[in-house]
């Protein structure tokens, strides 16, 4: 038993020491630059490509050359990334870092499989350093404990170099009070470049001798990034000792985890980081700071087009959306059917989020959760309580309103980034439930649902694809019948969320979001408005999640993985946040790319990728607002758009749609 906790330990520590490296860089960059860095965890994956670039050709006598070459080669990428990417977004709310870094961790990851391919390969290690050894009784890996004594002078080194060197001086005074040092005529701004890659490099030595240790894939960044953000939450968000002893922390217990309690390992360190947002957000070691940047920027209207005619234009789209079963089989595949339900289903899923995060200013990370939870609500809805897919998507509605008025509950008493993060937690969490079914709720592989194609509607006790409604000549069933009932809430959810923004509770919504602190001061409790929002913004994504398990017939964990809360904010932030009709609109340019993209290469995530960083830069207000853009150059003025909307004021706020 001692023997075997030994061993534990020392496993958990080699982990730790990868994680200290990894998180060490994060950390030291938002605490001088207050940039959340989701890339962090590809830069990780290209060191160790990098270093696998070198050391194969030559075996593993390379291996320590590339243990520097590579995290200098992956410095100057970051270097390239801070200049061009993030330098731009100075200025505006630190949460458009977060948007953009999901941007380049799209792009990344598959230039890492244009390049490299997928698959997992082992990084060759020189013989010095492999073999065992005996320290203490333990019978010891001579890697994992290279790992262990090269890390932990790397971190030592860093260390020293914040503490009693002139540019480590600049870095903590920058991290605690950037303006008091720009008023000593320190350019603070010179030196982001230079921290930016110093945090790149760190993340990429920690890359390399974890891909010694284990083997290098391309999703090996994306595996680590949520345990590196869980680290830096539970230190301290900017703090270097907290990424030691987070670090360290993490790994010796998701390690313990693993050997004696395996189904929570995934479970207990999103516990600690719900924990420990709650009752200390800035961390063990971390300090208060003032969030800098202005405010999330949503889409525009007016320029080309005037109010009366974008409602045309609304009003057209749907009528012509309800035309495409008619012509499935005729005038194209019955494919477009199934395509079109899939961009509706998302649609509806990115109305849901725009709904609190365009109108309160309240960015969820987390926002796949409620999606997986209704997919899992419908399923086991339909295989253990009624046959009836309206029950299903009923209880998917209301399980899903009641689990978001409790993470509201917790999550609305922080904001910024902390909300951010803490919503990604509790997404996590549930992840990590439905993958490792703990409490047997599932029953699947791996939590996963599948289900027949037995849709009872309304107790009736027939299939779904056994009814049919008549239209002239043209019979609606199966998937056609399904795209209407998809259309129809879709439409549904439109107009009632348009409703609620123009009514007295949607003005109350709108005066948070340009400015909490006066809808304070004017009487209005701000934290249950935002918390309301939040419950109706979660009941929609269940429903879209119902939805989708009613049309594919399965359920899997994915539904709530974070690269869904990521991908459902790129559609919002594409199609314009703040419009409700904008992220439907980024929904349908999502899909559509995917679709053409998918033609051509697999790759496609890269060339969205691209596109979404670009908006982000230069087109942060989405797609809606490219005629408000195109009429000072078609008009030589405003456009005619300007002239007809009234100023909005404190006791009645037009709709922005």
């Amino acid at each position: 038993m001692i023997g075997s906790l030994s061993q534990a330990l020392f496993d958990g520590l080699t982990i730790g020491v990868v994680y200290v490296l990894l998180a060490a860089g994060l950390s030291v960059i938002f605490g001088v630059m207050h940039v959340i860095n989701f890339a962090h965890g590809e830069l990780f994956a290209l060191g160790a490509y990098f270093a696998l670039a070198l050391v194969v050709p030559f075996g593993g006598t390379a291996f320590f050359v590339a243990l520097f070459v590579a995290p200098l080669l992956v410095g100057i990428v970051g270097v390239a990334i801070e200049r061009y990417t993030v330098r731009p977004l100075y200025g505006r709310n630190p949460l458009y870092h977060i948007l953009l870094t999901f941007g380049l961790v799209l792009v990344i990851n598959d230039l890492i499989y244009l390049v490299w391919g997928p698959g997992s390969v082992s990084l060759p290690v020189p013989t010095i350093i492999t073999g065992t050894i005996d320290i203490l009784g333990i019978n010891a890996s001579v890697y994992n404990t290279f790992i262990i004594v090269f890390g932990g002078a790397m971190a030592l080194a860093v260390w020293a170099m914040l503490e009693y060197t002139k540019y480590g001086l600049i870095i903590r005074a920058g991290s605690q009070d950037r303006q008091m040092v720009r008023n000593l005529g320190i350019d603070i701004d010179r030196y982001y470049s230079l921290v930016f890659g110093m945090g790149a490099a760190l993340a990429a030595f920690a890359g390399i001798i974890l891909g010694g240790y284990q083997t290098v894939s391309p999703e090996m960044g994306m595996s680590v990034i949520i345990p590196a953000f869980v680290i830096v939450v539970l230190g301290g968000l900017g703090s270097f000792k907290g990424a030691v002893v987070g670090g360290l922390a993490v790994g010796i217990i998701q390690t313990l985890l693993r050997y004696y309690a395996p189904i929570f390992e995934g479970l207990v360190i999103f516990l600690l980081m719900i924990a420990v947002l709650l009752f200390r957000p800035r961390g063990l070691f971390g300090v208060e700071t003032e969030e800098e940047g202005g405010d999330l920027l949503t889409g525009t209207d007016g320029g080309l087009l005037t109010n009366r005619t974008r409602k045309r234009l609304g009003i057209a789209m749907v009528a012509l959306l309800a035309l495409v079963p008619l012509g499935a089989g005729t005038f194209y595949s019955a494919y477009a059917v199934t395509f079109m339900i899939e961009i509706i289903i998302w649609g509806l899923f990115a109305l849901s989020l725009d709904f609190v995060m365009g109108y309160t200013g309240l960015v969820s990370l987390g926002h796949a959760l409620f999606y997986g939870l209704g997919a899992y609500a419908v399923a086991i809805t339909l295989l253990h309580v009624s046959q009836s897919a309206f029950v299903a998507i009923g209880l998917a509605i209301v399980i899903s309103a009641a689990i978001a008025w409790f993470v509201g509950f917790l999550s609305i008493r922080v904001g910024g980034v902390y909300f951010a993060m803490i919503t990604l937690a509790f997404a996590e969490l549930f992840y990590n439930m439905l993958y490792r079914d703990p409490f047997g709720l599932t029953g699947g592989s791996e939590g996963q649902f599948g289900l027949s194609t037995y849709y009872g509607l309304a107790g009736m006790g027939i299939e779904l694809h056994d009814i049919g409604i008549f239209v002239g000549p043209v019979a609606l069933t199966g998937r056609s019948l399904f795209y209407y009932i998809a259309l129809g809430a879709l439409v549904g959810s439109f107009l009632l969320t348009r409703r609620m923004l123009n009514s007295p509770f949607g003005s109350v919504l709108k005066s948070i979001r340009e400015n909490e602190q006066r809808a304070t001061f004017i009487g209005y409790e701000t934290t249950i408005y935002k918390r309301r929002a939040f419950v109706i913004s979660g009941a929609l994504a269940g429903l879209a999640g119902g939805l989708f398990t009613l049309n594919s017939g399965y359920a899997t964990p994915s539904f709530a993985y974070w690269l869904h809360s990521g991908e459902v904010i790129v559609m919002v932030i594409l199609g314009g946040m703040g419009t409700l009709y904008g992220p439907i609109i980024g929904a349908g340019v999502f899909f559509g790319l995917e679709e053409i993209l998918t033609g051509f290469t697999a790759r496609w995530r890269l060339v969205l990728g691209t596109i979404f960083v670009l908006f982000v830069i230069f087109l942060p207000r989405g797609l809606v607002s490219l005629p408000a853009q195109l009429a000072p150059y078609v008009w030589g003025g405003s456009g005619p758009g300007s002239e007809t909307e009234p100023a909005p004021d404190e006791s009645s706020v037009r709709g922005d749609d």
